[in-house]
C-alpha cells in the first residue's frame, strides 16, 4: 500500500509537475481553414472586436472547421 506514494499517488499524477503546452502548429486544424480564419480575425480587428459585425465570418470559419 505504501508503494502508491512512491509511484505518483493514487491517481497516478505527480504534484508539482510542470505542465508543458503543445507546440503551436502541431494540430492539423491549425493549418486548415487559414483563409476563413484570417478573414474572421481581420474583421474583428477592423470592427473593434464587434462580434455581431463579424458573425458571417465566424460562421464560415466554424463551418470550415467542422467539415475538416
Amino acid at each position: 500500500m505504501n508503494d502508491l506514494f512512491f509511484t505518483g499517488g493514487v491517481f497516478g499524477g505527480t504534484r508539482g509537475a510542470r505542465v508543458v503546452p503543445p507546440k503551436k502548429g502541431v494540430f492539423p486544424l491549425d493549418h486548415e481553414c487559414e483563409l476563413e480564419k484570417k478573414d474572421y480575425l481581420n474583421c474583428l480587428k477592423t470592427s473593434g472586436h464587434q462580434l455581431e459585425t463579424c458573425r458571417e465570418f465566424s460562421k464560415k470559419y466554424l463551418r470550415c472547421r467542422m467539415e475538416k
